[in-house]
């Protein structure tokens, strides 16, 4: 199931930083570093995004870069394993792949083969829901695995680019809309 967007009613919209032409023109990057300075508010969001799923999961994947900051402090909490999802060649062990496009580009995203154990349950964190590719592709390698996919959840989405459709039969929370 996926659940509608809540407003950002704690105000974390307001550490967020815009960056306009970023990576390419066009493109208006959402910056969490000054969110992350604040360790107040960090705190916040770690527990905001662990408290649904206390005792829910066994393991907690992040997708590189960002979803590490996230949900490795999320895993803690939760008292779960951190997996690492990466971009293409950078694991160092046997891994398995899959491809997906971003709103500006194409990429691929590899999972260790024995990161995630048959009928384990996970929760997928990322910072930014936008075309809803990348969250797809990491969801789809945890099922590959065996994997049972609790939830993905997302500290920002872009509405605009519809990614949560991407995401169908899959549990979304996300904490900040634009």
């Amino acid at each position: 199931m996926t659940a509608a967007p809540e407003p950002d009613r704690h105000g974390w919209h307001k550490k967020i930083r815009s960056v306009p032409d970023f990576p390419k023109p066009g493109i208006d990057f959402k910056d969490i570093t000054p969110l992350l300075g604040d360790g107040v508010v960090l705190a916040e969001v770690i527990e905001a995004i662990s408290v649904p799923y206390r005792g829910l999961v066994d393991k907690v994947c992040g997708i590189e870069a960002r979803g590490f900051i996230l949900a490795a402090p999320v895993a803690c909490s939760l008292q779960a394993g951190f997996v690492p999802i990466r971009k293409h060649g950078k694991l160092p062990y046997k891994s398995e792949a899959a491809s997906y496009e971003l709103e500006y580009s194409e990429a691929i995203l590899e999972i260790h083969s024995d990161a995630v154990g048959a009928g384990e349950r996970v929760l997928i964190v990322d910072d930014v829901l936008a075309t809803g590719g990348t969250a797809r592709a990491a969801a789809d390698l945890v099922r590959r695995l065996g994997g049972n996919v609790v939830a993905v959840v997302c500290l920002i989405e872009l509405e605009f680019l519809k990614g949560r459709s991407k995401l169908e039969g899959i549990e979304l929370a996300t904490h900040i809309r634009y």
